[in-house]
């Protein structure tokens, strides 16, 4: 089951300079709970971001793929240079986890949604690329503060 896992404001923002532009504890710690020891894809600049966060720990994650059509080596991670061909192969739970790019090339892929709606604006670059929600239905639902976390799966046609 391919599963996609972001947060975003009320414009679709999800990013500013490859970093999140707010600090949501709450929402951190949603992300941690469900991706940790999971299988995660991810572009190499989510994969930057994220080991610069981590420092010299390794990532709290299963299996790590890293989307990138360059010629580098992922020492911790197996790269992944067709996306459509390795998602339409997979056959496991894998959370898809960034940038916009993966993310845009996942959504076809997708079984279940993941959202984190930050009812506010904030600064950034980065909006997640549009998409018609209606394809889903909503499972659950749990509103914190200006955070809704909110799970949708794939409407069987």
């Amino acid at each position: 089951m391919i599963k996609l896992i972001w947060a975003m404001d009320q414009d679709w923002l999800i990013g500013k300079d490859n970093v999140l532009p707010w600090h949501y504890k709450k929402d951190l710690a949603y992300f941690k709970e469900k991706t940790k020891g999971q299988p995660v894809l991810m572009g190499d600049m989510t994969y930057d971001s994220l080991k610069s966060y981590y420092k010299d720990k390794p990532l709290p994650f299963g299996q790590l793929y890293v989307a990138s059509i360059t010629d580098r080596v992922f020492h911790d991670a197996i790269k992944v240079t067709d996306i459509d061909q390795f998602l339409s192969t997979y056959k496991d739970d894998l959370f898809v986890i960034g940038g916009k790019t993966i993310y845009r090339l996942s959504l076809p892929y997708a079984d279940q949604l993941y959202i984190t709606f930050i009812d506010k604006s904030h600064e950034g670059n980065v909006y997640f690329p549009k998409f018609d929600l209606n394809a889903y239905h909503l499972i659950q639902e749990e509103k914190v503060d200006v955070l809704r976390f909110c799970v949708y799966e794939k409407v069987k046609s």
